[in-house]
């Protein structure tokens, strides 16, 4: 079973920080480089470019919540729910 998580490629838990403008300030979001795929591909799907996507995906945070105290982490749910998603989907296609 851990063969799975040993075999896995080291690249893709490498941090990446990227710079986004939110709210017209500049900030720096340190994600490991599997989840900028994930997001990556979600802002493609959305037909967005990444920067945007996550500017649409703050504001909408707090419009809903009126805070976002850790949007890296709420990144990483994110990304982890829509791969969940998509699982089940494959699955109910079958």
């Amino acid at each position: 079973m851990c063969e799975v998580f040993a075999s896995t490629d080291p690249r893709i838990c490498e941090p990446v920080t990227r710079s986004v403008r939110l709210h017209g300030a500049v900030t720096s979001i340190r994600l490991e480089r599997q989840f900028w795929t994930i997001i990556d591909e979600i802002a493609r799907l959305e037909g967005m470019r990444t920067p945007h996507f996550l500017a649409t995906l703050h504001d909408e945070v707090l419009e809903r919540r009126g805070e976002c105290e850790n949007f890296a982490s709420l990144l990483r749910v994110i990304c982890a729910a829509w791969v969940e998603r998509r699982g089940r989907l494959a699955v109910a296609a079958e």
